[in-house]
């Protein structure tokens, strides 16, 4: 039982340390206007995968106010 409460605990601290870490991250979006697409890709640097997702949202709500067709973005 102390084995199995200290392993759980071992691996929680892991998911927690490694699940926070800041890295680099590429959001790519294509925006497609009739039958022509475009992709274009932005750099989310030094970010955690939440932060990254919601900057690369960010990119797509953007897109969309500002540019003909749709746009999709993701990381």
């Amino acid at each position: 039982m102390k084995t199995r409460i200290t392993l759980l605990a071992i691996g929680a601290i892991g998911i927690f340390t490694f699940g926070s870490c800041k890295k680099n991250y590429t959001c790519t979006c294509t925006t497609v206007v009739s039958t022509v697409s475009s992709t274009t890709t932005h750099n989310v640097d030094n970010s955690t995968y939440t932060d990254a997702k919601n900057t690369c949202n960010n990119y797509q709500t953007q897109a969309n106010s500002t540019l003909p067709g749709g746009t999709t973005c993701h990381l």
